[in-house]
């Protein structure tokens, strides 16, 4: 039985579908991490370091599970129900009503697709249709511009930038703050699910 027959869409979009991040897929979340094309952009080599184990992994669910405050959902293609990578939204019980947006496309085939500006936006309208967010902001390694793109695609600006504040390799990258505000992002499901009616 795929997620889509068991009842496991969150929010589902064209290409991609937000479901649950499952323990049993704990391996495989490992195999993505372990993936130098992923950490690179996620800072896992520099202050986690590789390779992580199926028991980190679990470890790394157990603790999502037990904070409040973040929101993680697994990103599964659409029909197939393949798990192609995760994205959340870290302290969103800060009473600002702001959060942290997170994203990673683990399968190499799945990238270049639209699958991450798709999940992006499927969570931003989450955060802030159903969670009642604000404010959603990003850190962004300089290098990874693929990521750029995707977030801004799905909504997300330029808000500032950390001077050399990403190690990688020996070298030193600056990073990228991007957000988004309620108001200027429009709903692609949520909205229409729930009846709300639109700013006339």
């Amino acid at each position: 039985m795929s997620n889509e027959q068991s009842g496991d869409v969150i929010l589902a979009g064209d290409k991609v579908y937000l479901g649950q991040v499952r323990r049993d897929l704990a391996p495989v979340y490992r195999r993505w991490l372990n993936d130098l094309r992923v950490a690179r952009t996620m800072g896992i080599i520099s202050y986690q370091g590789l390779p992580l184990t199926d028991e980190d992994e679990f470890d790394w669910f157990d603790s999502v599970r037990a904070d409040k405050g973040e929101v993680m959902f697994g990103i599964y293609e659409l029909g197939a129900g393949r798990p192609v990578g995760n994205c959340g939204l870290s302290e969103t019980r800060i009473p600002n009503r702001s959060a942290e947006f997170g994203i990673a496309i683990g399968e190499q085939d799945a990238r270049g697709k639209g699958y991450g500006t798709e999940a992006t936006r499927l969570a931003l309208d989450y955060g802030f249709n159903i969670l009642g967010l604000h404010h959603i902001w990003l850190k962004c390694v300089e290098f990874n511009h693929a990521g750029i793109r995707a977030y801004e695609k799905a909504g997300f600006q330029q808000a500032g930038r950390l001077r050399e504040a990403w190690q990688l390799g020996g070298k030193q990258y600056d990073v990228l703050l991007m957000d988004v505000l309620a108001r200027d992002f429009e709903s692609p499901v949520v909205k229409e699910l729930l009846d709300i009616p639109g700013d006339e």
